[in-house]
């Protein structure tokens, strides 16, 4: 299956390091490495998440800014390396309880132990946390989240008015609290990915939602909890899947195409009044993925335009409408625009009292950039920029810039309006009563708009 495993920081120091078959050069993660900094082919700015090298696969995903690689002599099915991978990743954290450089070199025994146990000669054994509890005992070296960089506030959970900053998840689910007890809580987080395509006049040409429920639970005995969506849901366009599921009033406002559910939920009652039961397993797991094309209200409204303003120059005013409530608030926003390949210079002008907002441009791609910190429900902002040519301008100047993108994270909203009414909890006793977390995220998966 696989020759080589390994994990490279940003610098490209070598982390963990497990050669299964001794088929590649012990040099293969420099090579690796080099490749990935300097990656020069088919104009890409980043390289690919596989290539190959002198006859060795290299197979890669970035996570928490570390670099997870799979090397191979033959041909395996990248789909499933890759998804190896991110799991390793994923039950290192659930472990570690903090995935970044310092954690791993902290804990490297336990990462070695772990991955002894997930994979054997090259090939996958186990990924399941829960598994893997019973063959692996190292305890983990816990990071202090007080030296982690601050999240931000996407990184808030809320609890009606209670707020609780992200690092709660930073726990390892096998570690135990100060004074050897657990805190019993669990955190449920609604993440959804958007991609809408506008117009040059700002109608939506497409749009589409990908969502997930996102479950980690620090639950002792592991109670059955049932999660309540929307009753008004339906799935299928025509208020039906291939499920045969079907909401109670025959058509909803919620109108998902389609969705998948991990193999520990039970769906008896999921089709009177959309309630998920499950048992959930340790470390953090999707308990359903959705696909949602049915119109809806995107977040922001994205208008560009360029024109000529001499023999070669231009003037390009980008600007961004927040359509959402005042309550909520958008944080790392980037704009980004392509411009033509003759652009020698660009000078930027924001609104009057502008806070928090940086320009770039940047010449080895030829595109501008803006960075606003936050964006506050109803606002809208401007970005004027003025353009030098080395050359006269041909044709349509229009055709040979954008189109725009952005990327943006919107904490405690959720563009589908797919909500969790209750997270019940079954109750070992009377006086059980584990904290419950729930958070929105939105963030832009392919947000664009056109010249």
């Amino acid at each position: 299956m696989i020759s080589q495993f390994f994990v490279l920081s940003q610098r490209g120091d070598n982390i963990v390091f497990r050669d299964y078959r001794g088929e590649v050069a012990k040099g293969s993660a420099e090579i690796f490495f080099r490749k990935v900094k300097f990656w020069k082919e088919d104009e890409a700015e980043e390289a690919p998440p596989v290539f190959n090298v002198d006859g060795v696969n290299y197979i890669h995903v970035k996570v928490a800014g570390l670099f997870f690689v799979a090397t191979s002599r033959v041909n395996v099915p990248p789909s499933l390396v890759l998804e190896l991978l991110q799991r390793i990743a994923r039950v290192t954290k659930d472990y570690l309880g903090v995935l970044n450089e310092d954690s791993i070199r902290k804990n490297f025994v336990l990462v070695y132990e772990l991955l002894d146990e997930v994979i054997d000669f090259g090939y996958p054994q186990t990924t399941s946390t829960e598994v893997l509890k019973s063959y692996v005992f190292n305890e983990p070296i816990v990071v202090d989240a007080g030296r982690l960089p601050p999240l931000g506030p996407a990184a808030i959970f809320m609890q009606g008015t209670k707020r609780m900053p992200g690092t709660a998840v930073t726990k390892s689910v096998v570690a135990t609290e100060p004074g050897g007890k657990k805190r019993e809580e669990i955190f449920v987080d609604i993440i959804e990915k958007i991609s809408v395509t506008f117009s040059s006049s700002g109608y939506i040409l497409t749009s589409e939602i990908d969502g997930t429920i996102q479950m980690k639970s620090y639950l002792t005995g592991n109670p059955e909890i049932r999660l309540a969506l929307n009753e008004d849901l339906s799935i299928g366009r025509n208020g039906s899947s291939l499920y045969d599921y079907r909401s109670s009033s025959g058509s909803g406002t919620v109108i998902l195409d389609d969705c998948n559910f991990h193999e520990s939920v039970h769906l008896e009652s999921f089709d009177v009044d959309r309630t998920l039961s499950l048992i959930p397993p340790d470390g953090e797991f999707a308990v359903m993925n959705y696909r949602m094309t049915q119109e809806f209200k995107p977040p922001f409204r994205v208008t560009a335009l360029i024109e000529e303003a001499g023999s070669s120059r231009a003037e390009v005013i980008l600007k961004i409408r927040a359509d959402f409530s005042p309550n909520v608030t958008a944080n790392t926003i980037t704009v980004q625009m392509p411009v033509p390949s003759y652009t020698m210079r660009a000078s930027f002008e924001l609104e009057a009292g502008a806070t928090g907002q940086t320009t770039d441009f940047k010449e080895g791609s030829r595109r501008l950039e803006w960075n606003l910190k936050k964006i506050v429900g109803g606002a809208e902002h401007t970005l004027r920029a003025k353009l030098t040519f080395s050359q006269e301008i041909h044709g349509n100047i229009a055709k040979e810039a954008g189109p725009v993108n952005m990327n943006f994270t919107i904490p405690m909203y959720n563009a589908s309006k797919l909500q969790v009414r209750y997270l019940q909890i079954a109750k070992k006793s009377k006086t059980y009563n584990p904290y419950r977390w729930v958070r929105y995220v939105t963030q832009a998966n392919s947000y664009v708009a056109r010249l």
